[in-house]
């Protein structure tokens, strides 16, 4: 008889509690009045309603709810998408001001099917909320549009206040977790968009859980400072359906804080790490921590 397969079973610290108040059903109704996406809902994030009740931001999904990669680690539709909506920057920007949004994150599905990765609407999003709420810090989290520089530069013109692009595991993973994007072409994304204006902070995130060691976790911490990124978060993979990657480890809350402990020594200006940490998780907090950290330098 095959043996069962094992179950690694989730901690008690994985827990949350949900809170459903008048801003999350605000945002979530508006969301859908505006034909929006949001990865908060399609990445199925823990932190949603911390995020959206009582923190006010939200992260945006953009270019539509189909991707053009499978990521096996990622709960996002797959296939080739049909819609590119030259509206969509207004009606982002009108929502993050009626909602009074602190900081909003723009991310997007992969569209490989574009020639510049749908570079010029991510910008005029950034612009769009630049005029709408300029109070409004705006992060950018795209995908690495092809690896063209041209698609970058489109980007960072918009002058976001973060440009996030997640290395998501280790560089032996790589080829198994993600599709498409390459380790080194991450690193290379990142040098070049600190390149392109150094006063932008750079941050990345890594995943754990998957079958990472520690020693590889601060290889890529070394890795990302290499090549000058300010920001890092660090958390713990959680499995979106039985057809994505398995979880071969839950890392505990004392892992984390020691993970934290060593990105700080390292020379990262912040970093988020716990189980339950997400790429977006308190990113309000980040652009004060990082400009606190350079005045304190």
């Amino acid at each position: 008889m095959a043996k069962k397969e094992e179950h690694v079973r989730k901690p008690d610290w994985l827990k949350i509690k949900l809170n459903t108040n008048e801003s999350y059903t605000g945002l979530k109704k508006l969301m859908r009045e505006k034909n929006l996406h949001t990865v908060c809902e399609e990445a199925k994030c823990p932190n949603i309603h911390e995020c959206w009740a009582e923190r006010k931001t939200a992260t945006f999904m953009i270019l539509g709810d189909i991707c053009t990669r499978a990521c096996r680690f990622c709960a996002v539709k797959t296939g080739l998408p049909t819609e590119l909506d030259e509206q969509e920057p207004e009606r982002v920007a009108e929502s993050v001001k009626l909602m009074g949004l602190k900081h909003v994150v723009i991310t997007a599905v992969a569209r490989d099917d574009l020639k510049d990765g749908g570079a010029h609407v991510f910008a005029e999003t950034v612009r769009a909320i630049h005029r709408a709420s300029p109070f409004t810090s705006v992060e950018v989290l795209p995908s690495d549009m092809g690896g063209k520089e041209e698609n970058l530069q489109t980007l960072i013109g918009a002058n976001p206040h973060i440009f996030n692009y997640n290395v998501e595991t280790v560089r032996r993973l790589t080829p198994t977790v993600r599709a498409r994007a390459t380790y080194d072409r991450t690193l290379e994304v990142l040098r070049r968009a600190k390149e392109m204006n150094a006063k932008i902070p750079t941050k990345s995130s890594i995943m754990v859980g998957l079958g990472e060691t520690k020693e590889e976790i601060i290889e890529t911490m070394d890795d990302l400072r290499s090549v000058d990124v300010n920001i890092l978060t660090i958390g713990q993979y959680l499995q979106p359906t039985k057809s994505h990657l398995k979880i071969v480890k839950y890392w505990t809350p004392e892992e984390f804080a020691e993970l934290k402990e060593i990105a700080m020594e390292k020379g990262f200006k912040h970093c988020e790490s716990g189980p339950l940490v997400r790429s977006s998780y308190h990113a309000d907090e980040q652009v004060n921590a990082v400009e606190m950290n350079e005045v304190s330098s």
